[in-house]
C-alpha cells in the first residue's frame, strides 16, 4: 500500500527532532503511531500524531540495520492500544 499524503503533528515532530538532535552520537529509532485513512478525494492519508522513541541497544548492534527488540514492540503496541481508547480513534 502506498499513501499519497503524509500529516505528521507539531508535538510529534518535535519530539522526533528533540530526540535525535539529543542522541546525535547514537543511532536512535522509534515507531510513528497514527492511521492510514481514505480522504473523500479518495486519497489515502497517513496521520501521525504520536511516537514510541527508542534507543539502539548494545546487544542489537549491527552495522547494517536497527533492530527493535520484541519488549519495545511490545510497549508501543500498548500505547498504540491505550491512544485509541483516549483518542477515539484507530490508532496503530
Amino acid at each position: 500500500m502506498s499513501v499519497d499524503t503524509v500529516s505528521i503533528s507539531s508535538d510529534t515532530l518535535s519530539v522526533c527532532l528533540s530526540h535525535a538532535l539529543s542522541t546525535e552520537t547514537e543511532e536512535i529509532m522509534g515507531l510513528l503511531l497514527g492511521d492510514v485513512t481514505k480522504r473523500p478525494d479518495g486519497l489515502l492519508e497517513c496521520r501521525i500524531w504520536s511516537v514510541s522513541l527508542h534507543q539502539r541497544e548494545h546487544a542489537a548492534r549491527s552495522d547494517d540495520r536497527v533492530e527493535i527488540n520484541p519488549e519495545q514492540l511490545a510497549a508501543a503496541s500498548v500505547e498504540a492500544e491505550r491512544l485509541s481508547e483516549e483518542l477515539g480513534v484507530h490508532t496503530r
